[in-house]
């Protein structure tokens, strides 16, 4: 199947420069693509992944992808969706954040050598001001930028110079790819056309012969209507000292069941297959692909692991033995209905961890099997004591403990 096609099915694309001639080339040969994200934050929210996670497809699909940290434009500030300025960052604040999100992308992306990872830092810093107008101001016109959406909806309010030439560093961006690395397309958040479209007719300006395409996905909306990846209490990000695991759990175990499948489509790498076999799920049967967005790991290798599924049962093997326990029960596997000895921290992962194990364990035990495992066991019995005693405790050392 073309990526393209995939792409489609699963309502990742919002608009493209060039469809046709994008769905050719990518049916026809491996292609070199970049996404990129502004250090404005030391870690990624759901929000920025979802155009990643469309990178991390074209990966799969035998692609290969370039990650642009923007250190250089981040420094200036993207005025996309926003009616005020940002509030610029000390250059110190920046590389902080440029490192933390470059080690989030290696989580996501792996470190195998099959993606790159640039940051536009090492050429933006390097353009002096008088080659800045001459080599790429002379080429931008100022009505056509003032049209631009996201320079439009800020006249009003006002908007610096700064901020308006935004869109012309990221071009820039573009125009060095494409000629250096060989990157033919950008991908980017619906917010972002019309510095994708700057870019490629920069290239175009530029060069003689060029096929440089742009492509944006949807904004991902809950069906009510509101962003994805937004609580009342702010962002959910992907670094747990941000999110705890507990309510990044609990963000995706709340998702309404009209959104389930959308959310599957967009975040999860299961085949189309599966998906549209859960498509025919209805109540109960929905949790479990909630769990599999939660998870982000574990369903048949499918999904990412954006928090270690291994340090994952360290943690809750650590935290019953600050509990003092560390002992075998037996317990009745549900699958085979025969009973098995295993240490009473792997009873906790199997059964309950990834789903309800950070906070409220005593309140979350529902499992006849696993009830009768740690209540009918005299070390069974004392774990279960012992972790309901020093439950908030426990809680923020699990915390501590995931990476």
């Amino acid at each position: 199947m073309n990526i393209i096609d995939e792409l489609e099915w699963r309502g990742a694309i919002n608009q493209q420069t060039d469809a046709e001639g994008l769905y050719k080339l990518v049916g026809k040969k491996s292609i070199s693509l970049y996404c990129g994200i502004d250090p404005t934050g030391d870690s990624m929210h759901i929000g920025h992944l979802i155009p990643f996670m469309i990178l991390k497809r074209f990966q799969l699909a035998g692609h290969h992808p370039v990650i642009l940290i923007g250190g250089g434009t981040g420094a200036i500030g993207d005025p996309s969706g926003r009616t005020t300025e940002r509030v610029l960052q000390t250059a110190e604040q920046v590389k902080h954040n440029a490192d933390s999100l470059t080690e989030q992308m290696k989580k996501l992306f792996g470190e195998d050598g099959s993606f790159t990872m640039m940051n536009n830092y090492d050429w933006l810093s390097k353009i002096s001001l008088l080659d800045f107008l001459r080599d790429y101001g002379k080429l931008f016109n100022i009505n056509t930028m003032l049209a631009k959406d996201v320079v439009a909806s800020r006249l009003e309010t006002g908007i610096s110079f700064t901020e308006f030439s935004y869109q012309i560093l990221q071009s820039i961006d573009y125009k060095m790819l494409y000629e250096k690395y060989g990157v033919q397309l950008q991908i980017g958040g619906a917010d972002q056309w019309g510095n994708i479209t700057n870019g490629i007719e920069l290239i175009r300006k530029t060069n003689e012969i060029h096929e440089a395409f742009g492509l944006t996905i949807p904004l991902m909306l809950k069906a009510d209507g509101t962003k994805f990846g937004k609580t009342a209490g702010g962002a959910v990000w992907l670094d747990p000292n941000k999110t705890s695991p507990f309510d990044f759990y609990q963000y995706w175990r709340n998702v309404d069941d009209a959104d389930v499948i959308k959310c599957m489509k967009l975040l999860t790498f299961l085949p189309l297959e599966e998906i549209q076999e859960m498509e025919k799920w209805e109540g109960s049967q929905l949790n479990k692909a909630k769990e599999i967005l939660e998870r982000h790991k574990e369903y048949k290798g499918k999904l990412l692991p954006f928090i270690s599924e291994q340090k994952y049962n360290d943690a809750i093997k650590k935290i019953f033995k600050l509990a003092g326990v560390d002992r075998i029960v037996t317990i009745l596997d549900p699958l085979t209905h025969n009973e098995v000895k295993r240490p009473i921290y792997e009873v906790a992962s199997s059964h309950l961890a990834r789903r309800t194990f950070i906070g409220n364990i005593y309140k979350k035990v529902k499992d006849p099997n696993l009830v009768s495992a740690l209540s009918g066991h005299k070390e069974g019995s004392k774990a279960f004591r012992r972790y309901r005693d020093i439950d908030e405790e426990m809680k923020k050392d699990l915390v501590k403990l995931l990476d």
